[in-house]
């Protein structure tokens, strides 16, 4: 009876969740032909979905939603596992860590995205030049949440685990790591929307293919549709990637007390 219970308490957040997204939606078809505003201004929703299915069949938006998945996944790889090395580096090197905590403490609030032209003189404007944006930005929330996680590891696991016979390397990789995982998976949630955001925004200002410089095409030519099905893309595509790295949280962190159904005695 319990699961049960469980069961449709999920049901009710999740169809509450999905319901003001559905009064969103249905709340932009009405305006949009309601006579309010022009076509130009907001497209309805049904022309809007309707031109994505004719992008999706007829169209390339497999080829440009590929393009930026492609950027964004591979600029988010390259600063997760850096980010994770530099943040482990930090945690235990002093020396390390005093040349780069001041460069991040300014890096981080900073908005990156005012080096895009400093990068695009170095790289041009290809991929390299994409993906290097998306590095520069998704690697400051990895290492914080690293640095966090390591340096939030209860001290008595480290004191039990040498009284045991560990050494470094072994305390690093099966005591602390594990202990610091929930928080640098934290770090890599936050990342991961980063890298989606500002592998649009490099598209569109450095044009090219994706779905950043689609939009800026679409935008050129009044084609307001082609616009907001872009933004669509974008919702559609960052809600995938959010679900599935929640998926893989859940996978990594089945040990841990969070994983853990609540106690109901």
């Amino acid at each position: 009876m319990a699961r049960v219970s469980r069961v449709l308490r999920a049901v009710a957040r999740a169809l509450a969740s999905w319901g003001v997204i559905v009064s969103v939606l249905l709340a932009w078809e009405g305006v949009a032909r309601s006579g309010l505003v022009t076509a130009y201004m907001l497209p309805p929703l049904t022309d809007v979905i309707a031109r994505i299915v004719h992008d999706a069949t007829d169209g390339n938006l497999a080829e440009i939603a590929a393009l930026t998945l492609y950027r964004a996944l591979t600029g988010f790889a390259i600063a997760a596992v850096g980010g994770i090395a530099l943040g482990l580096v930090m945690s235990r090197s002093g020396g390390v860590r005093w040349f780069f905590d001041p460069l991040i403490s300014v890096g981080f609030p900073m908005p990156k995205i005012a080096f895009l032209p400093i990068i695009v003189l170095w790289l041009g404007f290809y991929d390299t030049s994409k993906i290097s944006m998306v590095v520069f930005d998704a690697i400051f929330p990895v290492v914080t949440a690293t640095l966090a996680g390591l340096a939030g590891v209860e001290r008595e696991l480290i004191w039990s685990a040498r009284n045991l016979g560990a050494r470094d390397r072994e305390l690093l990789w099966q005591v602390m790591l594990p202990a610091a995982l929930p928080t640098i998976m934290t770090g890599l949630q936050v990342a991961l929307p980063i890298a989606l955001i500002v592998a649009v925004i490099a598209e569109m200002k450095m044009s090219g293919y994706g779905i950043g410089a689609a939009m800026m095409t679409a935008s050129r030519f009044a084609d307001s549709r082609g616009v907001f099905a872009g933004i669509v893309e974008i919702a559609v595509i960052g809600y995938a990637l959010v679900k599935g790295m929640a998926l893989v949280r859940r996978r990594l962190l089945a040990w841990h007390a969070e994983a853990q159904e609540p106690s109901t005695a």
